[in-house]
């Protein structure tokens, strides 16, 4: 039987059903559409393409990552009941989640003293963070200590390679990661921009593909580079999407005749803090390989 709790953000965007199958007790980030807010909440509040839609049709979004105090009164109730606690956040390189984190953690210190609360920057984001995630469940579950898990997590999670693509560059030229003159031309000469999370969490454009068939192949042949054992690859790879499915599942289709002997692609949406930054039209693809460079 697991010795402690094991806890994440809503922005690990897998669904709420794979969570609750894996006992993982998860607390939303909040976002916000022309100035009503709402929780990044597993598209409960609003399906993801109805937040897209709204803001295609012009509605200012914004996102509020969790407070001190919010996770204070997450995770006390799971101290209060006797539990160790290991929480991971999303990468510090695009949040201040992970320093809010600490600083609750900091206070419940004082009062659980004989607790442990570890906190981890999983310096990934979307379903990457997702895919770090599943992996300490499983060595929860296996048995390990909260320490040796929080230990290795440390060690190895720069080895979750992240690759995204997206066939709409309108929210990274509003959100400042695409200048306006290279997403007006790119888009006209069907770019895709393929970036990934840098090993300090943030992200980065790395190659301009021209149309989203070649994207797709390019993170399959990133993949063929990056992953352990190569075409024998055996673990996890987890992809999310910003409403475009048959393009996340065109991607999976390429992995799976690629690593006939990987674990079958679990698809899931970005989420709505992450969807806001993305826009629709973005595809992420996630696996284990070797740690990330710039």
């Amino acid at each position: 039987m697991a010795d402690f709790v094991l806890t994440c953000c809503s922005t690990v965007d897998v669904s709420e059903e794979f969570l609750r199958a894996h006992a993982i007790p998860s607390i939303d980030f909040n976002y916000m559409l022309d100035d009503v807010w709402y929780k990044d909440d597993f598209g409960k509040s609003n399906t993801p393409r109805s937040m897209f839609a709204k803001m295609l049709a012009g509605a200012q979004a914004t996102t509020s990552q969790v407070n001190v105090g919010d996770y204070i009164d997450f995770w006390r109730p799971l101290l209060a009941d006797g539990n160790d606690v290991l929480h991971v956040t999303l990468s510090s390189g695009i949040s201040g989640t992970y320093q809010s984190a600490c600083n609750a953690a900091s206070i419940l210190a004082q009062e659980f003293p004989h607790q442990k609360l570890y906190i981890v920057d999983s310096l990934c984001a979307s379903a990457g963070y997702g895919l770090l995630v599943s992996k300490l469940a499983q060595m929860r579950d296996s048995g390990m200590s909260i320490d040796q898990t929080r230990d290795w997590a440390e060690a190895h999670k720069t080895e979750v390679q992240s690759w995204f693509f997206s066939t709409d560059l309108r929210f990274f030229i509003k959100g400042g990661r695409i200048s306006k003159t290279a997403g007006t031309v790119g888009s006209m000469l069907h770019i895709c921009p393929l970036m990934h999370v840098a090993p300090d969490g943030s992200l980065a454009v790395k190659e301009k593909i021209r149309t989203k068939k070649r994207a797709s192949k390019r993170v399959v042949s990133l993949m063929e580079e990056t992953c352990h054992n190569g075409f024998d690859y055996t673990d996890e790879v987890f992809i999310s999407h910003s409403d475009c499915l048959e393009d996340a599942q065109e991607v999976a289709k390429l992995i799976a005749q690629a690593f006939p002997k990987a674990q079958p692609a679990q698809i899931f949406n970005i989420g709505a803090t992450i969807g806001v930054h993305t826009g629709p039209g973005t595809v992420a693809t996630f696996w284990w390989g070797t740690p990330r460079k710039d």
